[in-house]
């Protein structure tokens, strides 16, 4: 489990290095409806999304999302606040509140 973790903590400066100087942002986007869209809908705007930071460079990278609800919760790396505010605009993408991650805790955050 440590070797696990470890592992995980090194991909994350692995990308952060790739990225430059990066910082994790977690971004809360309302969508009403979100839990009811489609696959072909998630894939349609996956696509628009990736499109976009391409067009950004290589400075910002979307690590994943959560469908919960009303809402997506995305987790990307970027140097700044401002480049996520963009990729929102640029793409029409809601970007309710965009917060910096400080820390992160798991099970084995109780270990050692």
């Amino acid at each position: 489990m440590k070797n696990l973790f470890i592992a995980a903590a090194l991909m994350i400066v692995t990308l952060s290095t790739v990225a430059g100087e990066s910082h994790q942002y977690i971004i809360e986007r309302t969508i009403p409806g979100a839990q009811n869209l489609t696959s072909d809908e998630l894939k349609s705007i996956s696509q628009k999304s990736r499109a976009i930071l391409e067009s950004l460079g290589p400075e910002i990278q979307w690590q994943q999302s959560y469908v919960a609800e009303d809402k997506l919760y995305c987790v990307y790396l970027s140097p700044n606040k401002e480049l996520i505010a963009k990729h929102a605009r640029l793409g029409g993408f809601p970007a309710d509140k965009i917060v910096e991650v400080s820390g992160i805790i798991g099970p084995q955050t109780a270990d050692d």
